[in-house]
């Protein structure tokens, strides 16, 4: 379990296809910090240590994750988004974020708003946002502005564009979306009455 508080950035430095799973290599600066079998949230997703070195750590994503993510997508080089799991001996700053991907979204809009940036995505599922809900892009506990069905927005400050990969981002560009646990529920149980 997670917080959707981003700890730091990670580069993929090697991609293995291995049968139909993909072994990530990546980098990152709290790899003294790692054991092997610990959970770690990469742009959302939640993927096993498997691995450590001195400098990099691997990672494996099997073909469930790479059809419901944007693991595929990624690159050497690329920049993802790293959280470590939650501790239960410090507060929950963000919202209680699973590390299970519900889908892809695509950014369909970047608008710089005098310091401060809003996203807005879409995506092609029945999952529903609210405004004033929380959501999670990358990885990144976010709070929903705008919500209309398969759309919203969010806003970003400065802090949050800086210590994470929404620098990056380009309208087009794929990111992992997970809704917030508690609205799927409510969602689950309206849906069998």
């Amino acid at each position: 379990m997670f917080t959707g508080i981003i700890e730091q950035i990670g580069t993929i430095k090697r991609i293995e296809q291995d049968n139909q799973n993909v072994h990530y290599t990546i980098s990152s600066d709290f790899i003294h910090e790692l054991k092997i079998d610990q959970s770690v949230a990469h742009n959302g997703c939640c993927l096993t240590v498997v691995s450590i070195s001195d400098d990099s750590y691997i990672v494996t994503a099997i073909q469930e994750t790479l059809n419901k993510t944007n693991l595929s997508e990624w690159r050497v080089g690329t920049k993802v988004n790293l959280e470590r799991c939650l501790q239960y001996n410090g507060r929950l700053d963000g919202h209680i974020v699973q590390g299970h991907v519900d889908t892809v979204g695509v950014c369909t809009s970047i608008e710089e708003q005098g310091g401060s940036w809003k996203y807005t995505f879409s995506y092609d599922t029945n999952d529903i946002t609210v405004e004033k809900g929380s959501i999670a892009v990358n990885g990144t506990s976010l709070t929903v502005v705008d919500s209309e069905v398969g759309k919203f927005s969010v806003c970003i400050i400065p802090y949050t564009y800086d210590y994470t990969n929404f620098n990056l981002l380009k309208v087009g560009d794929k990111v992992n979306l997970e809704f917030d646990i508690l609205g799927k529920y409510v969602a689950k149980w309206l849906s069998l009455k």
